[in-house]
């Protein structure tokens, strides 16, 4: 998709201060079902868009929350998370994560610790969904009592990418939980990241007249 990595615009982090848009990342290893949930939640239509410039997709979607239309960005890792860690560009201006695991396959399950660990370095305060899926393979596991989750007082939502179960229900409270996030939102990192933006702006306006003086200073003179 040539087409999309020319479009530098989609990965424009400023329009997540737009108080109608929200980003909500997704997490977790190799083959856990991430994009197959949000194709599954997308059925009708969903364009997802293949950045691999950035080592991403975009999954775009207009939900309505209260009565007002929000425009959502679902971020998934396409491959990056096989490195076990991801660019922190990933998690700027998140407002909620969905982090996902295979009930299937045990590993997936002890490798969340390690990218909720991740997760809280760049995004202390997101509302983070822990998910079980692939249920359809094994009801019993529905039964099970999963620690992690209860551990770090996350929600845990039994799902399946392959029938639909609660898939509607788990991407609904997602959008719900980003726009609440952003509408309270007091975490540190957003705080810090806009008073860093404004020294930067400062910095530009301070360096203007300064690079208009240098600009006369350096014409070349006539021998």
């Amino acid at each position: 998709m040539a087409g999309d990595r020319t479009k530098p615009c989609e990965l424009d982090q400023e329009k997540y201060d737009a108080d109608d848009n929200v980003k909500i990342i997704c997490l977790g290893d190799s083959a856990v079902g991430k994009s197959k949930l949000m194709e599954r939640f997308l059925v009708n239509g969903f364009q997802p868009q293949q950045l691999s410039t950035y080592a991403l997709t975009l999954y775009k979607h207009t939900a309505t929350v209260d009565g007002k239309t929000i425009l959502v960005d679902f971020w998934d890792t396409a491959g990056q998370e096989r490195f076990q860690s991801m660019h922190a560009s990933y998690y700027h201006k998140a407002h909620a994560c969905i982090m996902v695991f295979d009930v299937q396959r045990k590993v997936t399950y002890k490798n969340l610790s390690t990218w909720y660990a991740e997760l809280r370095e760049f995004r202390p305060e997101i509302p983070c969904i822990v998910v079980a899926n692939k249920i359809d393979a094994d009801l019993q596991v529905t039964q099970k009592s999963f620690n992690f989750a209860r551990k770090f007082s996350l929600p845990l939502y039994f799902v399946s990418a392959a029938d639909g179960t609660n898939v509607v229900k788990l991407f609904s409270d997602a959008i719900r939980l980003a726009v609440s996030y952003k509408q309270n939102s007091q975490d540190f990192m957003d705080e810090l990241l806009a008073e860093l933006e404004n020294f930067k702006l400062e910095q530009k306006e301070e360096d203007a007249p300064d690079q208009k003086q240098s600009g006369k200073t350096k014409s070349p003179s006539l021998s």
